[in-house]
């Protein structure tokens, strides 16, 4: 019988398929940070608010399409800063790359997140 402690990995990786504009998405590995249910939760709350108020900001009527953009892309970056530690791609990974394809790859945040979550909903299933 395998031993194993309850605690969690700090840290674990996922495959993310990053959309490319033009072209097929291409895995990539991405490291992640491990977050515990209540943690998870309070994060997601966070995440919650600040798009309440992002989606306010955006039904007032003298608001801009390019600074939406620009706190959207704001936003995403903080998101992605808050679970990923690491990544497989040529650039190194900092807050300017981060922000950099959050900024240049609309659809990549979504898929970064959508695999975070899908690591948590395996192990749930336990897949």
């Amino acid at each position: 019988m395998a031993k194993i402690s309850i605690a969690q990995n700090p840290t674990f990786s996922a495959a993310v398929q990053l959309p490319r504009v033009g072209g097929e998405a291409v895995a990539v590995q991405f490291q992640f940070r491990y977050l515990d249910r209540l943690a998870l939760a309070e994060l997601f709350d966070q995440w919650n608010s600040t798009r309440e108020t992002l989606a306010a900001r955006a039904a007032q009527p003298d608001t801009r399409w390019a600074e939406m953009t620009a706190d959207e892309i704001a936003f995403q970056a903080e998101q992605l800063k808050a679970i990923v530690l690491g990544w497989e791609l040529d650039d190194p990974f900092d807050d300017a790359a981060l922000r950099e394809l959050v900024q240049t790859c609309a659809g990549a945040p979504k898929a970064v997140i959508d695999a975070y979550q899908g690591a948590y909903s395996s192990a749930r299933l336990g897949n």
